[in-house]
């Protein structure tokens, strides 16, 4: 059983890894292997949703099978049925009295009155009192007590009845004066003119009514079954559909009405499509790990993340979503973060697990966009700059909209469809759609890359620029070890151009690898110059190891403290690997010969990748490539060079790098060629003698 075990973990290995074999997976803890698994389920439950909820046929999607009728039927044309009933809802709102708004409006009469009282009492005009014409005023203070209150009483139940009767807002100020006018009978002219311009006012701009709900369904109700309700005649034997037709909502019915659609769950159907989406995440998951051994579970959750809301952007939309706009930008930003494998395998699941029955237009429109969406996998990966992405927001839509265009000039000359086709202003919005989720992408991918810890061409560019604060600090407070790092970033990147590596990584990671001597630069020989070695006042190698070993820690809290993503992070421990500081071992070796060597390693890890390998090699062969005396034939510093890796890689410090022996022999091959660049003679220029004039 051990051995079994023992073979399989080596075949699980042996496919997850790189190309290179030696190049090891990173480890993920169970909450985060959880957390993977359970988007997972999640995008199979999402993809497999309409096999649990929705009848087995819809209009719209292709017929499974060629149906006839059975028996002469009168189907209900729930089309037509409904299509009645949203011509009449406009004219057949049934509104009712609202209570709490003509307690409203009674208010604002009552108010109405106690200004008119104060206009009455008050020697002086106040501020929103009734403004009274002088007969009014003559009036009201002729009225008794008596009299007054008949008036107010009187005025209360006109207003009363016309707010029983509703009112709607739109009638005009003089329509509902004339009409208040009409119920005061017996009063002078003057007191019903007054009166009829308190109730307009009051009830003016004003609606007491609202829309009941049940009572106008009932009167639609009514009306459909007085005009008749649609029905669709069917004789036996009438074809209803053939197979691969899309279903019209007439055929719909039919179909329903002979039970032919079912909408009981389909457990098998559900079970068979819930294992095929979780099928698909573990190939992406497994493609993403194979070309990636360094992937995180966040990457992993952001792959299946964007997947999850294909998939529901999928049901959402039935019919209408749009391949292009749904495929396309998401595949553009998992190929300029994760790489294009990433992005194609992503591209293939999601191709694969499109949730709809497939008609012969939109099969082809799915294939069109996955390829389009597969060139622009390919080209975001050689994208060095935002701009340059910003351009394949216009070029791919333009490509899209030509493409469909001509596919459905072509459709419409073969005839493999009924005539739904999209027209040119549905091509061009879907074009300009999938143009403006690119464009979106783009902008956002910087939130995305520190959110997950992308690191995509353009960030890698960005971060290699020598005005970056941290980069400034190096060259103000160390210029010894900036100018290090200058020369170190040249050879490895050369190495990394031999072997096929990334450039752009190893040269933005050598340009961060020491930062950590910042904390100490005067203790780094490269930026003492002519002064004392502070490491000899010290005279204690122990002491001096954990100064050399601090210079690592240093940098990975500069790292975190500057936001370096984490495979630029690497370069810091890892340029160093577990290597023997020599010089103070065999100094404290003479001391005491019973030092453990292990006391004087830094702590690591070895180099996980071809770049950091790289990067430690180029360290190791720079100081003394820059050492050798004018007259060294280049096959002498090849062979030096030879012995500084092959010296490495005896001491076990390439053992899970990745690099293979022929990758070495290149690896010398093109540090020699840069030192030849280096020690390139100039021609000696003559310098004139200084003239000298008598006074």
């Amino acid at each position: 059983m051990g051995i079994r075990q023992r073979r399989a973990r080596t075949l699980w290995r042996r496919f997850v890894r790189l190309e290179c074999p030696r190049q090891p997976l990173a480890t993920w803890s169970l909450q985060a292997t959880a957390g993977v698994l359970l988007m997972c389920v999640l995008v199979a439950l999402i993809t497999s949703w309409p096999w649990l909820t929705q009848p087995s046929l819809q209009p719209g999607f292709p017929a499974p099978f060629t149906a006839q009728a059975p028996r002469d039927a009168t189907v209900v044309d729930s089309e037509e049925l409904e299509l009645r009933r949203s011509q009449l809802v406009p004219r057949s709102h049934v509104q009712v009295v609202d209570d709490r708004a003509t307690r409203e409006l009674k208010d604002r009469l009552e108010q109405e009155l106690r200004r008119l009282q104060i206009s009455i009492t008050s020697p002086q005009q106040r501020l929103g009192a009734q403004t009274l014409s002088p007969d009014e005023q003559a009036w009201l203070e002729s009225l008794t007590p008596t009299q007054w209150t008949d008036w107010i009483k009187q005025v209360r139940q006109v207003q009363a009845r016309m707010l029983s009767q509703g009112l709607v807002a739109s009638v005009a100020d003089s329509q509902l004066a004339s009409a208040a006018g009409l119920h005061f009978e017996g009063l002078p002219s003057t007191g019903r003119r007054l009166a009829a311009r308190l109730v307009s006012e009051s009830v003016a701009g004003y609606s007491n009514l609202r829309t009941d709900a049940a009572l106008t369904q009932r009167r639609i109700e009514d009306l459909v079954t007085q005009q008749g309700v649609p029905t669709i005649a069917v004789k036996r034997g009438d074809l209803i559909i053939r197979q691969g037709e899309a279903i019209s909502s007439q055929a719909y019915d039919v179909l329903d009405y002979f039970g032919l659609v079912s909408r009981q769950p389909r457990p098998l159907a559900w079970l068979q499509h819930v294992t095929e989406a979780m099928a698909t995440c573990g190939v992406i998951l497994l493609v993403l790990r194979r070309w990636r051994a360094r992937a995180e579970p966040r990457h992993a959750l952001l792959v299946l993340g964007m997947l999850l809301g294909v998939q529901a952007f999928k049901l959402w939309l039935g019919p209408a979503a749009s391949p292009m706009a749904l495929l396309v930008p998401p595949t553009l930003l998992l190929a300029e973060g994760l790489g294009t494998v990433a992005g194609l395998a992503w591209l293939a699941g999601a191709s694969l697990l499109w949730p709809l029955p497939l008609d012969a237009l939109l099969n082809v429109r799915v294939l069109l966009a996955a390829a389009i969406a597969a060139a622009a996998a390919i080209v975001a990966s050689r994208q060095r700059n935002r701009a340059q992405l910003l351009q394949l927001a216009v070029l791919l839509p333009t490509a899209a909209l030509v493409l469909q265009w001509l596919l459905v000039q072509l459709a419409g000359l073969t005839g493999v469809t009924d005539g739904r086709l999209p027209d040119a202003a549905q091509l061009l919005s879907e074009a300009l759609l999938m143009g403006g989720l690119v464009m979106a992408g783009v902008l956002l991918a910087p939130l995305v890359e520190s959110s997950f810890g992308l690191l995509t061409r353009a960030r890698l560019l960005e971060l290699a620029d020598l005005e970056r604060p941290l980069l400034r600090r190096l060259s103000c407070e160390a210029p010894g070890t900036f100018e290090h790092t200058l020369m170190i970033a040249g050879l490895a990147e050369e190495g990394a151009r031999a072997i096929r590596a990334d450039v752009d990584l190893i040269r933005t990671g050598a340009l961060y690898h020491d930062v950590g001597k910042l904390h100490a630069p005067q203790w780094f020989i490269e930026n003492q110059g002519d002064g004392e070695n502070p490491h000899d006042g010290l005279n204690d190698p122990f002491r001096s190891a954990e100064i050399l070993q601090a210079h690592v820690d240093e940098g990975l809290k500069l790292a975190r403290r500057y936001r370096l993503p984490s495979p630029l992070a690497d370069f810091i421990p890892e340029h160093q690997g577990t290597l023997k500081m020599g010089y103070f071992f065999y100094q404290a070796r003479e001391r005491d010969p019973s030092v453990p060597e292990s006391a004087f390693r830094y702590r690591g890890p070895a180099p996980r990748s071809p770049e950091t390998a790289i990067l430690m090699l180029a360290d190791g062969c720079e100081a003394a490539l820059r050492s050798l005396p004018p007259g060294t034939s280049e096959q002498e510093a090849g062979a030096m060079v030879r012995r500084i890796i092959e010296a490495r890689r005896h001491d076990g410090q390439l053992a899970r790098s990745g690099l293979g022996q022929a990758d070495l022999e290149l690896l010398v091959r093109a540090f020699v060629r840069v030192w030849k660049r280096m020690r390139h003679r100039r021609i000696p220029y003559p310098i004139p003698a200084r003239k000298v004039y008598s006074a």
